[in-house]
């Protein structure tokens, strides 16, 4: 039995190194993997954002969009994070009450609990959050610009005066 054993191992120790050798040596291409991130995206995915990044576009998208059965305010969703060297995933909620509008965003170091001021001023720091929290509290509006919505944000009851604040908290686990 050793020596079957012993053969084994020695034909396999001799064979891999050939196969190492004789495999095609192949670098990756960047559009390809592009492609490839392009072709997995969710079906329900909305783009949110699409900017210019090194190598091709950054691209941020909100997909399955869910109100928990326990309260009718707050949503769940992932975020599709894409760039062309990485893609992220990110699990996170919102609050759409007209009395405390939050978003819970995660990041790969820490969870940050903003509080939104919808219709009101938006800013190249805030315009992500507006933008999500528009997209999972009033889908039909996703993709549209915050800037424009106040009277939309004032017809279903929003002051327009909440002010917005920031509270970072360690990420616990991914």
């Amino acid at each position: 039995m050793r020596s079957v054993l012993s053969r084994l191992m020695l034909s396999v120790a001799v064979a891999l190194p050939v196969l190492l050798c004789t495999a095609p040596i192949r670098g990756i291409d960047r559009q390809e993997v592009l492609e490839q991130m392009k072709k997995s995206r969710p079906q329900d995915l909305k783009v949110l954002i699409e900017e210019p990044d090194a190598g091709g576009p950054r691209i941020i998208g909100i997909y399955e969009v869910r109100t928990p059965s326990s309260t009718d305010t707050m949503r769940r969703y992932q975020i599709w994070e894409e760039s062309p060297s990485d893609l992220n995933i990110y699990f996170e909620s919102v609050d759409c009450s007209t009395s405390s509008p939050v978003r819970v965003k995660r990041t790969a170091t820490a969870v940050y609990v903003r509080t939104i001021n919808p219709g009101g001023p938006v800013n190249d720091t805030n315009r992500e959050d507006h933008l999500v929290w528009w997209a999972a509290c009033v889908p039909e509006l996703a993709g549209t610009d915050p800037v424009t919505l106040r009277d939309k944000a004032l017809s279903l009851g929003y002051s327009t005066l909440i002010p917005e604040r920031q509270e970072q908290l360690p990420a616990l686990a991914p």
